[in-house]
């Protein structure tokens, strides 16, 4: 099904990327395959993933000069991580960011994949 294991929370203008190998690291196992979207096809995040002896199932950025190939069948389950999201974002708490801190925003977060891990 594709079970949240971990989150984390960045400023609302902070790329996503960077957290990567933080991650990854939290992962109880080192991963066959890492599947992200295009704002992680930086040359950092390649290199981590490349460094766990994982396979990178990342699009290219249409600007790279090396367009290389990647698994489309793999990159379709991404569509799991989509589908997590929105279903966190049922909760209108969480869709509006009702909540004003980061911690207790977080919190909701925490509990909410929590309930979806038990449905």
């Amino acid at each position: 099904m594709g079970n949240c294991l971990h989150l984390d929370l960045t400023p609302g203008q902070t790329a996503d990327c960077g957290l990567l190998p933080d991650l990854l690291a939290v992962l109880p196992h080192a991963p066959g395959a890492v599947v992200a979207d295009k704002a992680y096809d930086t040359d950092k995040s390649l290199e981590t993933i490349a460094g766990l002896g994982a396979e990178a199932v990342i699009p290219p950025e249409a600007s790279r000069l090396d367009q290389r190939p990647y698994d489309e069948n793999l990159y379709a389950d991404r569509s799991k991580v989509e589908r997590f999201f929105g279903r966190l974002k049922e909760a209108r708490a969480l869709a509006t960011r009702y909540d004003k801190t980061a911690c207790s925003f977080l919190a909701v977060a925490h509990l909410l994949a929590a309930l979806d891990w038990l449905r």
